[in-house]
């Protein structure tokens, strides 16, 4: 099985450029029959909107945020040349955070990074986000405070969001849960999309989330050690060529799931020669009720309107027409 570690991290900056500018707001598209409460269809390589609904919307997005928090790591990891099989402990936590089911973390537990990249990833780990966020926190804060650790960590998870262009969106913590602080997190549709562009461009990353389970090791305080297997939340996976992303629910945020899809190449000769063009999709929905069933339909939905966009000649501004997702 390919290792993540031998898998080449993408350098700290943005290649994808038109994504900051190609995302245009198209009008309400496609309410009925779905119970998000916002949502976005684009391309992956452009940006391109393809089906909108309130995508400026700022909602809480719960463990989405752990796409940030993941992203982060791996870019500090490339751009210090840090390796991802370093332990980092548990720090103490808040109850409310500890989980209530998967890996029981307890305060002094060791982990590597990859193995906590997973468990956030593909199991949506508090604990494990933020052990993450505390360590790689350290590396870039030095000192002994704890919470200057995250605090450091979440000003990354900020600084990536305005490197790419999100300005909708404030992180407040590395995991997403959203009734710890004072203020509320936020992001919307669109910001989060973004987002899901930048790190399905990173094979590092594309490679995690395309796991459908991962067995990882804990070092308990005590010497001992104690393995889980994790299970990717992810039901979409594997489906009609879904390849990730991440889901993520909290009573106020609903159901909220990033998916992300590619198809076969789009090939196409003038004269003597050949251009291939990848194909791929993203889309994110927010505070739904039957998120799986929802972003299947709007990813039909979008490749269709894929389709109808490059055979109009990939115009830059589309306004998708409002029509029904039966039979797209």
């Amino acid at each position: 099985m390919t290792s993540i570690m031998k898998v080449p991290l993408r350098k700290f900056i943005l290649t994808l450029t038109a994504l900051g500018t190609s995302f245009v707001a198209s009008p309400a598209a496609l309410a009925e029959g779905l119970s998000a409460e916002a949502y976005i269809v684009i391309d992956h390589h452009t940006g391109h909107v393809l089906r909108e609904f309130n995508a400026n919307k700022k909602l809480q997005v719960a463990s989405l945020t752990k796409i940030a928090t993941a992203a982060v790591v791996l870019d500090w990891a490339n751009a210090s040349s840090e390796s991802l099989d370093q332990f980092a402990t548990v720090p103490s936590l808040r109850p409310e955070i500890m989980n209530t089911q998967g890996v029981r973390w307890s305060a002094g537990d060791r982990a590597s990074l990859k193995d906590l990249l997973y468990a956030s990833v593909l199991q949506s780990d508090n604990v494990a986000a933020q052990t993450l966020a505390s360590h790689v926190g350290r590396a870039i804060s030095g000192g002994n405070d704890p919470d200057l650790h995250i605090i450091s960590f979440v000003a990354q998870m900020n600084a990536l969001a305005r490197k790419l262009n999100m300005p909708n969106t404030r992180f407040l913590n590395p995991h997403g849960l959203d009734t710890l602080e004072r203020k509320l997190p936020y992001s919307t549709a669109e910001d989060m999309a973004k987002l899901s562009a930048y790190t399905m461009s990173t094979p590092a990353f594309l490679f995690l989330v395309s796991q459908r389970e991962r067995r990882i090791s804990v070092q308990r305080e005590d010497g001992s050690k104690s393995e889980f297997k994790l299970v990717n939340t992810n039901q979409l996976l594997g489906k009609n060529a879904i390849d990730g992303l991440k889901t993520g629910t909290t009573k106020r945020a609903g159901e909220c799931l990033a998916i992300s899809a590619a198809r076969s190449p789009e090939v196409r000769k003038e004269g003597e020669s050949f251009f291939v063009t990848p194909r791929r999709l993203e889309v994110v929905v927010l505070g739904s009720n039957n998120r799986f069933a929802e972003a299947q339909e709007l990813l039909n939905a979008g490749w269709g309107e894929h389709e109808a966009w490059i055979a109009s000649g990939r115009p830059e501004t589309p306004r998708p027409q409002k029509r029904s997702l039966v039979g797209n």
